[in-house]
């Protein structure tokens, strides 16, 4: 009793905020976010498959060493390519890489809350503290400012360089 009357809310008064979890809830299952974590998923897809794939293979190879009933001990039982077991072999490693990366690659666009190449281009701009929005026309006139400046600086050298070799020649 006396911790509720020092500011403790009682169960029974806590029970209005019980929407705000709702609403973690269900921003947690919203179109954005649903998909933010699809590209988290496909990748999670991609990495079971792949390491499916990765231990039937390992199980096969396995599998063909042990030597039948009746064979002979001292030869294998198996023909061994090993061009196609090295070809074999990267197509798994670049399949569990890719699917790995893809994974890693949802898992960041959620986490830094990014959704669409617009949302990486606003966060990447207010990160660099450039002015989030710029037209074409804009951005063309900075690169004839630059474009510009650049030739002015050539002009310069080469009327210095002319005025030096006509200095010399006299």
């Amino acid at each position: 009793m006396a911790l509720l009357h020092q500011g403790v809310m009682s169960p029974l008064e806590q029970a209005p905020s019980a929407p705000a979890t709702t609403e973690v809830r269900s921003s947690l299952f919203s179109q954005r976010s649903r998909r933010q974590l699809g590209l988290f998923f496909a990748g999670a897809g991609f990495f079971a498959v792949s390491s499916l794939i990765t231990r039937r293979s390992l199980v096969r190879r396995y599998q063909a060493t042990i030597p039948k009933f009746y064979q002979p001990s001292n030869r294998p039982g198996f023909q061994f390519n090993g061009a196609m077991e090295a070809f074999e072999a990267l197509n798994i490693a670049t399949i569990n890489v890719l699917s790995l990366g893809m994974m890693t690659v949802g898992g960041l666009l959620y986490a830094f809350d990014i959704s669409s190449v617009e949302d990486l281009r606003r966060n990447v701009q207010k990160s660099l503290g450039v002015d989030g929005i710029r037209t074409d026309q804009e951005a063309e006139e900075e690169i004839e400012e630059l474009f510009n400046s650049i030739l002015d600086r050539k002009l310069r050298k080469e009327k210095r360089g002319k005025e030096t070799k006509g200095k010399e020649e006299k």
